[in-house]
């Protein structure tokens, strides 16, 4: 299967956005960009697709709005940052949606939320009713609140968690990278490109996994993270470069190059079934 076919396979599609594909080159939010993005949203709906959007960018937001934060490294200054961030990010998106005649609603979630099943139940009924209603839901992890104890801690793995949670059939992650490479192709131009992932484990046993970016919480392992997390439940993820704001259309129309890791079946049939 290729990157095209699972897009136009799909119906049901979450896609996450990281903080350094919404960030520009000074650090502050690009509103362009997200106007485009939301355009490229609405290509897709038009389509019959159904979207949640996974948002991260709290921080770059409050730092677009009060910049003298900028240096400030204490966790309740990050807190505090995040909840003037968030307001700002989701204006940002009401707006970009908005010019094109679709609502968002806003979710914000920790690690105990999908560690509830009242709470699971509650936040899946809410994502169907919002998404039945076309009204595009976008989720952030609650910074402001959580502490490491109840903490996500990344938007990839959280995304992958409400991919699983809303039966999606297809993970889009956005990054600055354009997928999977053999070794960091900033620092090495040698890197090969690995367009298609179906064994994870021999896919960490063949690649140099580097650190965190300069303003997101992850990484390509937390990335890998989530693909095991969603092929294991018969979702398939593809990881692609953001930067642009038509990623996604040229995603689904064949000319992006991206890392797409296949469902993993097998374990999908023993999940449904309950054969070992």
């Amino acid at each position: 299967m290729t990157i095209k076919e699972s897009i136009q396979g799909a119906r049901k599609i979450v896609i996450k956005i990281g903080s350094n594909t919404l960030a520009k080159k000074d650090g502050t939010i690009n509103a362009a960009y997200m106007e485009q993005f939301a355009a490229a949203c609405a290509a897709l709906i038009k389509q019959g697709k159904q979207l949640i959007i996974v948002s991260s960018g709290a921080q770059v937001a409050g730092l677009s709005t009060i910049k003298g934060w900028a240096h400030k490294r204490d966790v309740h200054y990050r807190q505090a940052l995040c909840a003037i961030g968030q307001v700002e990010l989701m204006d940002r998106w009401r707006a970009a949606f908005g010019s094109q005649g679709i609502h968002v609603a806003q979710l914000l979630l920790t690690k105990e939320d999908f560690d509830d099943d009242h709470r699971t139940l509650n936040i899946r009924n809410t994502m169907f009713t919002l998404v039945d209603e076309n009204v595009v839901p976008i989720i952030n992890e609650n910074d402001s609140v959580a502490f490491d104890e109840i903490r996500i801690g990344d938007n990839d793995n959280l995304s992958a968690l409400t991919a699983i949670l809303w039966s999606a059939d297809l993970l889009i992650l956005f990054s600055d990278i354009d997928g999977v490479y053999t070794d960091n192709p900033k620092s090495n131009p040698g890197a090969q490109l690995v367009e298609s992932v179906t064994d994870i484990a021999a896919l960490r046993s063949q690649i140099t996994i580097g650190s965190t970016n300069s303003f997101g919480t992850g990484g390509i392992e937390t990335k890998i993270q989530a693909a095991e997390k969603t092929t294991q439940s018969g979702i398939p993820l593809i990881l692609s470069n953001g930067g642009s704001g038509n990623s996604l259309l040229a995603l689904a129309d064949g000319t992006q190059r991206g890392t797409l890791f296949l469902a993993d079946e097998t374990s999908l049939f023993r999940a449904i079934t309950g054969n070992a």
